[in-house]
């Protein structure tokens, strides 16, 4: 059995480590309108590892045509040095991709497709069925090149254009995945729309097909909810979430909504209740005000904001001039 914090009554035994799964430099960024340069997103990714941050999803495979804020995937890897104590992934749509990957030295392939038929034909172009299939054949030919698979699935809890997900669809789309050879698959909810009832729902659900340990969550904050459905998770065992420095990103489907649950909320509320998770919270909000900078805008984290508004409080304060003393 897992070790455990204390228990909390109304939440159970939790863990006592979580691994969190960085995903701003993919995830994030490609949903910005600025595109960064090669040599500032080795920067920002060099700054989350720093902070503690030792699995990093760093860009992806897809045509540069489809998603252009990522075209340079070969040449940002070769930028970023290796270490054994961090694993960097990057998404891989098909086996030209995987192709690009594997000359990159890549260790670790993500595959990905949606649970409901029409975003699955307007995110790639394909149905759910070809998805799975088109991830199969990617995973097989990943595991046989020695590189381990982690699998997304998109629109878990709802769809921008059907609306909410029926759990028994994600439960079959799951159940023709689960033996595809991934060591983790993570739920995403897409577009922000998840409540802590049917987070619990769909985690009680899939975790009949796939063990808890092999499961994440990847939660948007769209609504503000983001936190309360990983609070669920993590009471349900889950102990690996997705997040993005500084909320990075944006939601396609809800122009100026936030996007990923900011990393540095989910460490804030996990090292509040006694949760390790290797990461050391200041640096990961110098991290998150470079991304700021090279962004070029405010990111939507909450935490960071608290953290660098405090700051700015106190160097206000310290330029002050003293109080002149009156005479008696």
């Amino acid at each position: 059995m897992a070790s455990v914090v204390s228990d909390v009554p109304f939440l159970g035994a939790l863990p006592k480590q979580v691994d969190v799964y960085e995903v701003g430099p993919r995830d994030g960024l490609q949903n910005e309108l600025r595109t960064l340069s090669t040599p500032d997103k080795a920067r920002l990714i060099a700054a989350l590892v720093g902070a503690g941050l030792r699995r990093v999803e760093v860009s992806s495979f897809v045509s540069p045509r489809w998603i252009p804020q990522l075209a340079d995937a070969e040449k940002l890897l070769g930028l970023l040095p290796r270490s054994p104590n961090v694993s960097f992934t990057a998404l891989v749509p098909n086996i030209k991709g995987l192709e690009r990957a594997q000359a990159a030295k890549l260790a670790e392939a993500a595959v990905f497709l949606s649970v409901t038929e029409s975003h699955s034909k307007k995110n790639i172009n394909k149905s759910v069925a070809e998805a799975v299939a088109a991830a199969r054949e990617v995973a097989q030919a990943a595991t046989e090149a020695g590189m381990r698979v982690r699998c997304y699935l998109s629109t878990v809890w709802g769809c921008p254009y059907e609306g909410l997900t029926p759990v028994q669809r994600v439960v079959d789309v799951v159940g023709q995945l689960k033996d595809i050879g991934f060591y983790q698959l993570s739920l995403g909810d897409t577009i922000g729309v998840g409540t802590p009832t049917q987070t619990a729902q769909i985690v009680r659900r899939v975790s009949e097909l796939v063990p808890l340990s092999q499961l994440a969550l990847h939660l948007h904050d769209t609504r503000g909810t983001a936190l309360a459905n990983a609070l669920v998770g993590l009471s349900l065992g889950i102990t690996t979430f997705d997040s993005s420095i500084g909320g990075l990103g944006g939601c396609p489907y809800a122009p100026g909504a936030a996007g990923n649950l900011a990393t540095e909320d989910l460490v804030f509320m996990l090292h509040g209740m006694g949760i390790e998770t290797g990461i050391d919270l200041p640096r990961l909000v110098e991290a998150g005000e470079l991304a700021q900078e090279l962004i070029g805008r405010k990111l939507p984290g909450k935490y960071l904001q608290a953290a660098l508004g405090e700051r700015e409080k106190q160097a206000s304060r310290a330029r002050e001039p003293a109080s002149s003393q009156k005479e008696a």
